[in-house]
């Protein structure tokens, strides 16, 4: 039986030493900063959703409202007055296009004015939009147009889509007299969900295979998506899992047999809009989603052998000596192994186990900056990537590390802002200059705060404030902080190519703890004082109060 020499054991020995040491020191500092990245990942998916299923809430909402109104003046009452009637109806179908088709009928179904005159004379009693408004508001689900299909002809060539909104019109005696009724054309859909992906494929090149779906409730049928899928309808247990009540995200095989990361949002109304109860889910391939943590993985371990090998030789030259050093290093590498903090020992009385220790602490080092890398783009996951402001992840780390944590005898100021006439500024100029008018934007808000502050974007043009109250006062404190950062923001902007522009704002306030104890109760209550500024004529700030 041949044997190896002693150099010869020590060098192969010392190579699986190092190989295992690299995969203990890979797995218990890597593992958990990946899945923590993995985490942020599917929370920025999660993101997506939740700003797809609040815009399109929100955009039903405020045409519920439009025709809440309209149907609610006088000139819509009076059984007469055609004329201004017909005037009323094709202004507000000028004034905002997503209005395909708007109606009044009498109290027997028979359209009696309309849009451009269409379908004046023809009966609509057997349709929903009448028989549901006859004694409630009514909203409609996606459907194909039925009366409008020849009037309304698609220029692709493909089924003109609506959803609907009526409401019951009622005289001066509160007796039913008609039905006020609307067709929304569905393409509004497609340019919200253009307005929420592009800028977010734009800033994240792991995001081009983003889609986003919306889903009917009763059939799951896709409404939008990808053009091959619109119309055909998902499996049940890829919808209606219980695990999308627990977890905003997971990873699902889909019926073309591939992983995605998949997330979950429901349109579920908003105020007083009742809602659709769409399924907003959003997905990415696993490999492109995890891409860049599989390669950080990889980079650790192709670190990880390169040293291996360099130890290797290394200890083919201080064979003879390095049993006892050895013994010390497999001490602490068992150390790190169960998450103690150590160092590799330091050997200077003997030149070459010197080198050895040294290059050892620097392997342990690299693969230390590597789990700092893999933080750093963990703090990446918490920036909105257009304004480098913290998302609404960052702003709920916020909230638990320093209001519920550290602050139980400090007020603060909840601050939620968005911007008044932002969507005349990206039909004006478009949405680059939108984009540059939320980054300087942005930049006077970081201005507006002091250190311990918080400023983030939600999304869109909304922003949130967190200020800590410094007197007794702290609503007059509140209003004149709110004031100042109107002003700031309606200094003029200037966005290049000669154009300067002046955008307003309006602010909602809310006091915490004053106000509510849980964070959320206070965001929603500053959220519904916004909407009390928006109604007093916007460009202000209004404070909520019990």
């Amino acid at each position: 039986m041949s044997h190896v020499s002693l150099r010869t054991f020590f060098s192969l020995t010392f190579l699986i030493f190092i190989i295992l040491l690299t995969a203990v020191l890979t797995i218990s500092v890597g593992s958990k900063s990946s899945e923590e990245m993995e985490e942020e990942i599917g929370n920025s998916l999660s993101n997506v959703s939740y700003q797809m299923a609040d815009k399109l809430d929100f955009f039903m909402w405020s045409r519920y409202n439009e025709l809440k109104l309209l149907s609610e003046l006088n000139t819509i009452k009076d059984e007469g007055n055609l004329d201004d009637k017909r005037v009323l109806l094709n202004e507000l179908q000028k004034n905002i296009s997503s209005f395909s088709w708007v109606g009044i009928t009498n109290k027997e179904g028979e359209v009696i004015v309309a849009t451009n005159n269409m379908l004046v004379g023809n009966s609509i009693k057997e349709r929903p939009v009448y028989l549901e408004a006859m004694k409630k508001p009514f909203v409609g689900d996606v459907h194909e147009a039925v009366l409008l299909a020849k009037l309304m002809p698609s220029p692709n060539g493909e089924p003109v889509e609506f959803v609907d909104i009526s409401f019951p019109i009622r005289n001066h005696k509160g007796e039913f007299s008609g039905v006020l009724a609307s067709h929304l054309s569905w393409d509004w859909s497609k340019e919200i969900h253009r307005s929420i992906i592009e800028p977010y494929k734009a800033h994240l090149k792991s995001a081009k295979r983003v889609e986003v779906f919306i889903i009917r409730s009763e059939d799951n049928r896709i409404l939008l998506g990808p053009d091959d899928m619109i119309g055909t309808a998902l499996p049940t247990s890829l919808t209606n899992d219980n695990s999308i009540s627990d977890q905003n995200w997971n990873i699902r095989k889909w019926p073309d047999g591939r992983d995605y990361v998949t997330s979950y949002s429901y349109s579920d109304g908003y105020l007083n809009y009742p809602g659709l109860n769409w399924k907003i889910i959003v997905r990415e391939p696993i490999d492109t989603a995890f891409a860049s943590v599989e390669k950080l993985k990889s980079y650790t371990l192709t670190v990880g052998m390169i040293a291996a090998i360099l130890f290797a030789v290394i200890g083919w030259f201080i064979a003879g000596r390095v049993a006892n050093p050895l013994k010390e290093i497999a001490i602490a590498a068992n150390q790190l192994k169960r998450g103690e903090r150590t160092e590799i020992p330091y050997f200077t009385r003997i030149r070459d186990l010197n080198d050895l220790s040294l290059s050892l602490r620097e392997m342990v080092d690299t693969i230390m900056e590597t789990k700092s890398e893999l933080g750093r783009m963990k703090k990446l996951a918490l920036k909105d990537s257009l304004t480098g402001l913290p998302n609404r992840v960052a702003l709920y780390s916020f909230i638990d590390k320093k209001l519920e944590n550290d602050a139980n005898d400090e007020n603060y100021f909840f601050l939620f802002m968005d911007l008044d006439g932002f969507k005349d500024i990206n039909d004006t100029y478009g949405h680059q200059a939108g984009d540059d008018l939320l980054v300087k934007v942005a930049d006077r808000l970081k201005a507006s705060v002091k250190k311990g502050d918080f400023v983030a974007r939600l999304g869109g043009d909304e922003f949130i404030l967190i200020i800590r109250c410094e007197t007794n006062s702290r609503i007059d404190e509140g209003i004149k902080l709110g004031e100042s950062i109107i002003s700031s923001i309606n200094s003029p902007i200037s966005l290049g190519d000669g154009v300067e522009v002046v955008i307003r704002c309006s602010i909602g306030g809310a006091i915490w703890p004053e106000c509510g104890i849980e964070p959320d109760e206070v965001i929603d209550l500053a959220d519904q004082a916004l909407y009390q500024s928006k109604d007093k004529g916007k460009n202000q700030v209004t404070f909520y109060q019990a």
